[in-house]
């Protein structure tokens, strides 16, 4: 066993002499080293998402004005009409018969106003003659002011007759989307039915909430009415992003701000207003409101330069000497995905470590002589 441990060894020690009598190099150790960048201060736009559900400019609950049986259901869940397109037809027959009594009745009152006309204008000829008392003449004064009203009633009926007649044919008051119906052709009908509800989404509303903290960045408080219009009106237009993150080609614009804060949520509802020619957004939809927000004289790092440890957010600063040193710093989101905001923790013209930083021990050399004149 000694034996073969001895051939081995010297076996070893021929091919290592044998490599360096070829003029073969070893690999030759080097300083491992880090990308580090000059801090500096830039304008940003940070994209402020909130997550919002869309509703129809209009949304309509489609109920009937009278009672009876449902003849025709004209539309489908989901169908686009437009502003007047029949929806839902009622029995009218029963409305249809209290017109024609309602205009008999206008006839017969036309008849006895007619009466009652021409007996006062006789009587008052028979005064003029002093034939007849003056009792006899304001009776049938009166009788043909009586006439003239009950003319004005039986008007009235037969107009009411006719408004009824007309809401037994239900129309669209707005353009938009059916939604569910959830009656059935021959189903009794009456004002408290439910029939569907039309969404008016010509143009389609997102609500939204914005916190307390970005309430004092976004408005200004104690602005009057006209002010706040105005306020609102300069901001810059918004984008809606759908759950999937297919983003809405159309861009909207903040068309309202409640002027109170909600106590219980500490959040301000708000909307803005999206066109919807195609009819491609629906209400009821969820999705994100994205408000680009400008931040100006801001220091701005990559997140590969930040390293998490527990609750806190570190950097590695270099220092003269070339090594590093970490900082705790404050940070914010940018949300495009790739930087921070550095609230607090570093000053314009620090060097930090960015590209290997979660790799760097406090302390240690991270530049050396080429990368120091490079940086410089």
């Amino acid at each position: 066993m000694k034996k073969k441990s001895i051939k081995w060894i010297m076996v070893l020690s021929t091919m290592i002499f044998g490599l360096a009598s070829c003029n073969l190099q070893m690999p030759e150790m080097k300083n491992s080293s880090f990308e580090t960048m000059i801090v500096e201060k830039q304008d940003i736009t940070i994209p402020l998402k909130f997550s919002s559900r869309l509703k129809g400019k209009t949304d309509v609950t489609i109920t009937p004005q009278v009672s009876g049986q449902l003849m025709q259901i004209a539309v489908s869940e989901g169908q686009q009409v437009r502003k007047g397109a029949v929806l839902f037809v009622i029995d009218s027959r029963n409305a249809q018969l209290e017109l024609e009594a309602a205009e008999a009745n206008l006839q017969a009152a036309l008849a006895q106003e007619n009466s009652a006309k021409l007996e006062f204008e006789s009587n008052k000829n028979l005064f003029e003659k002093k034939i007849i008392s003056i009792y006899m003449l304001n009776n049938s004064e009166n009788s043909y002011k009586q006439a003239q009203a009950s003319v004005a009633q039986a008007r009235a009926a037969v107009n009411r007759a006719k408004v009824n007649l007309g809401f037994c044919t239900i129309t669209a008051p707005v353009t938009g989307i059916i939604g569910e119906i959830p009656v059935r052709t021959g189903d009794q009908v009456s004002p408290l039915t439910e029939l569907t509800m039309l969404s008016g989404n010509t143009t389609i509303d997102a609500e939204f909430s914005l916190t307390e903290a970005l309430i004092e960045e976004l408005v200004q408080s104690g602005i009057s009415t006209e002010q706040k219009k105005q306020y609102i009106a300069n901001l810059p237009e918004v984008t809606f992003v759908m759950k999937n993150g297919t983003e809405y080609p159309h861009k909207g614009r903040i068309t309202s701000m409640t002027g109170v804060v909600n106590t219980a949520t500490g959040s301000l509802s708000c909307k803005a207003s999206f066109p919807n020619p195609d009819g491609h957004l629906y209400s009821g939809v969820q999705g994100t409101v994205v408000l680009p927000y400008s931040e100006t004289d801001v220091i701005v790092i990559p997140q590969n330069a930040v390293v998490r440890l527990q609750d806190k957010s570190l950097v590695y600063k270099v220092k003269a000497d070339s090594t590093a040193t970490s900082v705790d710093v404050t940070t914010e989101d940018v949300g495009n995905g790739k930087d921070f905001i550095i609230r607090s923790g570093l000053n314009v013209g620090d060097q930090i470590v960015t590209v290997g930083a979660n790799n760097v021990v406090e302390g240690q050399k991270v530049l050396f002589p080429e990368e120091e004149q490079r940086d410089k």
